[in-house]
Order: structure tokens, then sequence, then C-alpha cells
């Protein structure tokens, strides 16, 4: 083929060679973690042993499915994970730009730079740390919380072992930890809205309010609606090992999702295959709502992943 009929496409490939070759490390590793494992999927289809191996363990078809939604705890399990789930994205979600809005608009560079700072260091506390912290503050006897309770006259709370409490917790303290990092995203968002906007709207008399109702909120709602379908598909999965370090025999009755009763199950008690039915499950459920959320957002708005 003559290089006056190739295909610019392919030109340009031929051009960018080099490129191509600095990502094949990042597409070997995708490959190999990501892609590669899905092969055991069919451990969901079969009741698996070490000794057959995958392809040798007979083929149950949707046995472990079934098994898994005639159990007694299966609605249980899944009521638990939606409603920590919801909880979470519907407190969550608005905080960290509420968060951006206020610090992006602060007049001092340098009070802005402090209270970034700040919001952004709870992220890097480990989740053992957080919990860690939260049954010392928590706790009956000599936690500062249970102490100012006890200084007003009113009796100690056992908070972690309540179980009206449980989620509450869970939400807040992660709102807490993560809510300044999941801000920088907007951060970024806002610092590309250009300041002739503010500057005309500013000549209009617009005070600070209206400014940012109408140009700021307008400015970063494609990254709004954009993380918002990317959190509404992992609806079902709620992290394991937070929920799993609060967990206790006291509030087990809410504490109880998918991911630590398929780790329960899983890795405690070996049942390789049932375990893998409700993972399965959960990717499932998972990418479906991924789907339909990002059709509802390309439907009423311009902004989808695809």
């Amino acid at each position: 083929m003559h290089r006056g009929t190739m295909p610019k496409s392919l030109r340009l490939a031929r051009q960018n060679i080099a490129l191509y070759f600095l990502l094949l490390p990042a597409c070997a590793y995708i490959l190999l973690l990501n892609y590669f494992p899905m092969y055991g999927i069919q451990i969901a289809f079969r009741d698996f042993s070490f000794s057959k191996g995958i392809t040798g363990s007979p083929w149950v078809g949707l046995k472990w499915f079934r098994t898994f939604f005639n159990s007694p705890q299966a609605m249980r399990l899944i009521g638990n994970t939606l409603a920590l789930s919801l909880y979470s994205l519907i407190a969550g979600f608005p905080i960290p730009v509420l968060l951006a809005l206020v610090m992006h608009n602060l007049p001092s560079r340098g009070l802005r730079r402090i209270s970034q700072t700040i919001t952004y260091l709870p992220h890097f506390i480990s989740t053992v740390v957080l919990v860690g912290m939260m049954n010392c503050f928590f706790s009956v006897n000599g936690g500062f919380i249970n102490t100012l309770i006890s200084m007003l006259g009113m009796h100690p709370v056992y908070f972690m072992g309540e179980t009206k409490y449980f989620r509450h917790l869970y939400v807040w303290s992660g709102i807490w930890q993560n809510a300044g990092w999941s801000s920088i995203i907007y951060l970024a968002a806002l610092t590309g809205i250009s300041q002739e906007l503010h500057e005309a709207a500013m000549i209009d008399g617009a005070n600070k309010l209206q400014r940012i109702w109408h140009i700021d909120l307008p400015g970063i709602l494609p990254t709004m609606v954009t993380l918002l379908i990317l959190n509404s598909g992992n609806i079902l999965s709620v992290g394991f090992e937070k929920v799993y370090l609060m967990q206790n025999s006291l509030n087990h009755s809410v504490s109880d999702i998918l991911s630590t009763y398929t780790y329960d199950y899983g890795i405690l008690r070996t049942r390789y295959s049932y375990s893998a039915a409700i993972g399965l499950f959960n990717n499932v459920v998972n990418f479906s709502i991924l789907v339909l959320v990002n059709a509802i957002s390309r439907r009423l708005s311009e902004t989808s992943l695809w």
C-alpha cells in the first residue's frame, strides 16, 4: 500500500509506534489481573473442588444461585447492602461538591490551602486505624463521647454495638474521611471555569451566591453526573474491610452484607462455588445499574460515559 493511499488512522499509528509500545505494560497488567481471572467465573456454575480443578468439577448450572435466593438470609443481605450503599450515596455525594464550592470561594489563598490540607488528611488514615479510633472515641469505658454524655447526666451508650447506630457511624465516618479527597476533582473542574463569566456577572450585579448557582454549579455539572453514574455502578459493592472491622455479634443483623457473607462462606467455610455465584450476581446487578443510569443520563442530558 502506498503512503498516499494508507488510511489516516494507520499513518498516525505508524508515526506514534513508540507510544503504543509504552502502553504494552499497562495493557498486559489489565489483561493478566482483570480479564484473565474471569476464566474462573465458571466455578459459579460448577461444584468446584481443588482436586478436580475448574474444568474437571461437575457442571451444576444455576444450582448455587437458587441456593442463595432460597436461603432465608438472601433478602436480609441484599436489603442491608442496599440500605448502606444508598445511605452512603445520598449523604456522601453532595458534601464533596459543597466543600469544593466553599473552598474555591474562600477569599484568602493561604486559608484555601490550609483548609484543603486539613480536609485531605483523613483520607490517608487506614481503615484499620479509623475503626480503632471509632472504638476508642465511642467506647463505653473512657471514650470521650460517652464521657460527655455522662457529664450531661445521661447513661453511656454502646454505639458500636447498637444496631440503630451502625449505619450512621459507617456512613458519616466515611464522609469525614473521604469528603476532602473527593472534592479535589470538583476543585479542578471549578478552576477550569472562565473567570470572564464571573466578571460579566459581577458587572451585571450578581452576588456571590448567584454566581455560584448560575456559573459554578452548571460548570461542574458534567463532572457531577459522570461521578454519579460511576458511583451508581457500585450500588451493591459496599466495601468489605470497614464493615467487617465494625461488625460484632450485637450489630450483626444490620452489618452482615453481601461482601462479608461472601467472605464468610467463600474463605472461612471454603464454599467457593457458592460465594462465586453471589459475587457474580453482585457484579451483574452493578453492571446493569451502571448501563441503566448511563442511558437515563444520556437521554436527560448530554453527559454520559458512552
